[in-house]
């Protein structure tokens, strides 16, 4: 209450500011990166008329920033070149968050509301007339004014003393080493981690640590702003699991991720360039009529328990109920005599819980671990040839220690008691984000590029501790 309180009391009493021979004073606030990668300071304007009149911070002048959806666009595809199209309209409030991404959204917010934030238009997106009106040079912006290049944004400086919304999250040495251990790969634009079992990746309801939490407090290193999530995997699968870095690869990202969503149905599967390619490891209960194939039906969404819950499900009838079309492509990896399959599936649209329903209940082979999609699968599985005496000596003794963040990443393989999912993102396929961007500045005021030969990025995750031992124990 008292951070409100004194919110409240900074907004209410904004400085009286007249800003002809204002000089300035570097303040050690905050720093940004430019489109053009120099590096620019926010500044506190500073008047001496025999005493302080006003105190403002400064951003950067506001200079043409690339559209990332417009991006990812080329990346994918979907268009040939980048050209001015790219130089997509940004809004004030997106300029004041991307120059201070550690100001609590909330904040900016409330200062655009409030009427707290000003504008220097530049000296050539100026008419005559306005520039015989110096008086009306800096005036008040709202949140969803386009910027002009060159134009200068004011916040109060009081908002330099306020705290920010980021909560600290504390961990211990092992947990800290842990949580970078994950880290698979670490470039200007993106961050690509080994997601453990059981670890969600955002926060909600009784869940005290989350990835998304989490990579916001440590895994920064340079970089001020907070690693973005761009895609999701579910708490219980494992693998690969990509983050921006910045608000602007993270854009690219999550524009790539919806273009391979959006254009599965409307390409040639044989002869289409994958841009984005995703590979999962799943061992499910019995085996597919086929040894490969491709799987494409509507999925929709069942409500159920009066609303306390939901699941996904095939839908027969598209005119009656909402639904998404979903693609997957599979092929058996190997087969095991105890009635289990490992699989590769790839799935080339990203709906809720896809490869989960189309293990279920397109194949009828219900991921081991999914008890939610195969409950009853699971309560007619007989496991006792697994414990066979002949496979027992080459089962290793698990370690019981206490694990980082809580996580039981020792057991639920197919010998315990309650098998965890056995679905892993092992391999991903992804379009250099950060070389993207920089041809993209590069190109952004000349002729356009051809994305089409932008080098992509590999990446395989070794698969956890449950279902290595899973695999061991069947394949051998």
């Amino acid at each position: 209450m008292a951070v409100l309180s004194q919110l409240r009391r900074a907004l209410l009493r904004p400085p009286s500011v007249t800003y002809g021979g204002a000089s300035t004073l570097t303040s050690p606030y905050h720093y940004v990166h430019t489109e053009n990668n120099s590096t620019a300071f926010i500044k506190a304007e500073v008047e001496n008329n025999g005493k302080t009149q006003g105190k403002w911070l400064t951003l950067p002048p506001f200079n043409t920033t690339i559209n990332g959806a417009s991006l990812g666009k080329n990346i994918s595809g979907r268009r040939k070149s980048i050209g001015e199209e790219d130089a997509g309209t940004t809004t004030a409030i997106k300029w004041v968050m991307g120059c201070c991404p550690q100001l609590p959204r909330s904040l900016v917010q409330k200062l655009f509301r409030l009427r707290q934030v000003r504008r220097k238009p530049s000296e050539s997106s100026k008419s005559v007339g306005d520039v015989d009106a110096p008086e009306c040079q800096v005036k008040r912006v709202s949140a969803k004014d386009s910027m002009r290049y060159g134009d200068t944004i004011y916040l109060p400086i009081t908002v330099q003393a306020l705290p920010t919304e980021k909560t600290e999250c504390l961990c211990t040495e092992e947990e800290l080493k842990f949580l970078h251990d994950l880290e698979l790969y670490k470039d200007p634009a993106i961050i690509v981690i080994n997601k453990p079992t059981g670890m969600p990746v955002q926060g909600g309801i009784g869940i005290k640590r989350s990835l998304d939490e989490l990579a916001g407090t440590y895994l920064r290193h340079e970089l001020s702003e907070a690693p973005r999530l761009v895609h999701r995997l579910d708490r219980d699968s494992s693998g690969i699991f990509v983050l921006g870095r910045t608000q602007l690869s993270a854009t690219v990202l999550h524009s790539v991720f919806r273009e391979k969503t959006v254009g599965a149905s409307n390409i040639d599967l044989k002869s289409e360039k994958r841009f984005l390619q995703r590979k999962y490891w799943a061992l499910v209960i019995g085996s597919p009529r086929r040894p490969q194939g491709l799987i494409s039906v509507p999925l929709g969404k069942v409500v159920m328990d009066d609303g306390r819950s939901e699941r996904i499900t095939v839908v027969d009838n598209v005119s009656t109920t909402a639904s998404q079309h979903a693609i997957t492509e599979y092929r058996v990896l190997d087969s095991s005599i105890h009635g289990l399959t490992w699989l590769e599936l790839s799935p080339l649209t990203g709906r809720k819980h896809q490869l989960r329903v189309h293990c279920a209940e397109v194949l009828g082979t219900p991921i081991v671990g999914d008890y939610k999609y195969g409950w009853q699968a699971h309560k007619k599985w007989n496991r006792a040839q697994i414990f066979s005496s002949n496979l027992e000596p080459k089962v290793e003794v698990c370690n019981k220690t206490s694990l980082p963040f809580g996580l039981k990443l020792e057991s639920g393989s197919v010998i315990d008691k309650q098998p965890n999912l056995h679905l892993h993102c092992k391999k991903m396929v992804l379009p250099d984000v950060s070389s993207a961007i920089k041809l993209a500045r590069a190109r952004i005021s000349s002729s356009g590029y051809d994305f089409a030969d932008i080098k992509s990025l590999k990446f395989d995750a070794p698969l956890p501790p449950h279902m290595q031992r899973s695999w061991d124990i069947l394949c051998s």
